[in-house]
């Protein structure tokens, strides 16, 4: 059971709409970098391999390689340095935790792709939504359209 108190502090910061990611997922995170006075944006992409928590306290762990090394880095999902998460290719995975994938190299670390929703790229969850509306099907597509197998002699 959450507080009360706490779940009025964290609606009020968990506003901002967040695209629909799970771990397989291919991700470009825009994190904000402050060098002295200037403030620029570094893309970090990657493979979501984890994601924990809830409310404003959920984390997720991108992995990506750079030349040859594994590198992950653990984002807070409602932090004020991430501008923009976007959703590249949607991953279809059976595990919750891909730990697995840290103890693989090369072509072993791909994960086999999932058809996303709208067909392409996400960025926020409400042009998913726009994106994946389609026709109401329609009344021909009722019945069974097999044809039937021939009795067998």
């Amino acid at each position: 059971m959450q507080h009360a108190l706490l779940a009025a502090v964290e609606k009020e910061f968990s506003s901002r709409a967040v695209p629909d990611f799970r771990p397989g997922d291919a991700v470009d995170v825009h994190v904000r970098i402050q060098e002295g006075d200037k403030e620029r944006i570094q893309v970090f992409s990657g493979t979501v391999i984890s994601r924990k928590g809830e409310g404003t306290r959920t984390t997720f762990i991108v992995r990506r390689l750079v030349q040859g090394e594994g590198v992950e880095r653990v984002f807070p999902l409602y932090s004020p340095r991430i501008s923009k998460i976007k959703v590249t290719r949607g991953g279809q995975v059976r595990r919750a935790k891909l730990y697995y994938l840290r103890e693989r190299e090369g072509k072993a670390t791909r994960v086999d792709e999932r058809m996303l929703e709208a067909g392409g790229v996400h960025e926020t969850p409400a042009e998913a939504v726009i994106a994946a509306k389609v026709a109401p099907p329609s009344e021909k597509g009722k019945g069974s359209d097999k044809k039937a197998k021939p009795a067998k002699k």
